[in-house]
């Protein structure tokens, strides 16, 4: 058999529509030859794409794109890359807008995507796939994915307590709840469920018994003294103690109390990870930035460094100004929010702290914007958006300029 020819200066470009269990491939030769393949999501059907592409010529030059498909296109574009590939990613959007122009139709199916994806690939339309595993960021992101799933629960829990059943049991004891971090809130009242479950004891007893879970405070004696003569006073529903609701409240208390504990954990986790990082420790030195913020922005933004300029990192968060104009209407300039979500709330909740704080240069940003109409709800919100955006642009001149 002959040896194939050596075509080590001509590229090929791959086009995969990915799924979860089959990928649709198109795959174009410099001589303008297509092929179309199915193949299997298992290592067998990665390395069918290369066999394909190198049937009759060697080629080293290989350029795949796709677009992203939850987390399926992951596993895919990292074989690729370890093998010499080089990955592209496509926006779902230009897909769309693509699609609509070739087929003049909404209609869409996984072969005609794959020409989609061919189509931007071959007109520079696509963007260069940044694999967190490979820059060595997983361990960030995945502790960033997990504190956030938790977070949600947490909430949830504590609505559906604070909604349903402290409403029902123990009424009065919503107003001490004075942080979302009240370890000594959950343990109180799974000691002290109801206030049958105080008032059974007398004044002195209870306060004895009490005094060792609710943490530590001001006046002790006078906060727990209070606490049984609001139980007295109380307009719960009579409930047995032993009761099988009462179980259930207990169970959802423990719950948040696990969630909260573990939340804990993984801020404590995040924060030994991240502190011998050069960018964590100049994030941290932003005003509003605690270490969850900085992990966050770490964790979504990857490499700094691999944003040329400010406003591509501003596109890729989607803090963007954009605006509809056709003939003689303009329309107003917004944001396009259609870069990564998390960001954009991660230096929201940075500029919401730092305008707060004592005095610097994002307050006194805030406080420029809101001078002509202090009171104005409107007007606060698009000067916390502009300092948002102003956060976003000196978190990456601090990275990118060291």
């Amino acid at each position: 058999m002959a040896d194939k020819t050596d075509c080590t200066n001509k590229t090929v470009f791959v086009a995969i529509d990915i799924a979860k269990n089959k990928h649709d491939v198109k795959i174009k030769w410099p001589n303008g030859r297509t092929k179309i393949l199915k193949i299997a999501n298992s290592l067998a059907g990665y390395q069918s794409i290369l066999d394909g592409v190198n049937e009759k010529c060697f080629y080293e030059n290989i350029t795949a794109a796709f677009e992203p498909t939850a987390d399926y296109h992951r596993n895919i574009a990292y074989w690729l890359n370890q093998n010499g590939v080089i990955c592209h990613l496509a926006s779902s959007l230009a897909c769309a807008r693509a699609r609509e122009m070739l087929h003049t139709s909404w209609d869409k199916h996984d072969r005609k995507d794959a020409g989609v994806i061919l189509y931007l690939l071959e007109q520079g339309i696509t963007k260069p796939f940044y694999d967190p595993l490979i820059a060595k960021t997983m361990d960030i992101q995945e502790i960033s994915n997990t504190y956030q799933q938790i977070t949600i629960a947490r909430t949830r829990c504590l609505n559906s307590l604070m909604n349903h059943s402290i409403t029902l049991y123990f009424p009065e004891m919503e107003r001490f709840i004075f942080s979302s971090r009240a370890e000594w809130f959950c343990k109180f009242l799974l000691k002290f469920p109801t206030p049958k479950s105080i008032t059974r004891y007398h004044k002195e007893t209870f306060v004895r018994r009490a005094w060792d879970v609710t943490g530590r405070k001001v006046a002790k004696q006078r906060f727990l003294e209070e606490l049984y003569e609001i139980a007295c006073e109380s307009i719960a529903l009579p409930v047995d103690v032993n009761s099988l609701a009462v179980d259930m409240f207990k169970l959802q208390l423990k719950r948040l109390l696990a969630l909260t504990m573990e939340r804990k954990s993984l801020e404590l986790r995040a924060e030994s990870l991240l502190q011998d990082r050069i960018d964590y420790q100049r994030l941290r030195t932003l005003p509003g930035v605690g270490p969850i913020i900085a992990m966050m922005i770490i964790a979504e933004s990857g490499d700094l460094k691999r944003f040329s300029h400010h406003r591509k990192y501003l596109k890729f968060c989607g803090f963007n100004l954009s605006a509809s104009q056709s003939g003689t209407c303009q329309g107003s300039y917004r944001l396009s929010k259609r870069g990564n979500a998390r960001l954009r709330y991660a230096f929201w909740l940075a500029a919401t702290t730092a305008i707060r704080l004592c005095e610097n240069g994002f307050r006194r940003k805030y406080q420029q914007c809101i001078k002509k109409d202090p009171e104005n709800a409107d007007v606060k919100r698009k000067a916390r958006t502009a300092v948002a955006v102003k956060m976003a642009r000196v978190a990456h001149a601090l990275i990118k300029k060291d």
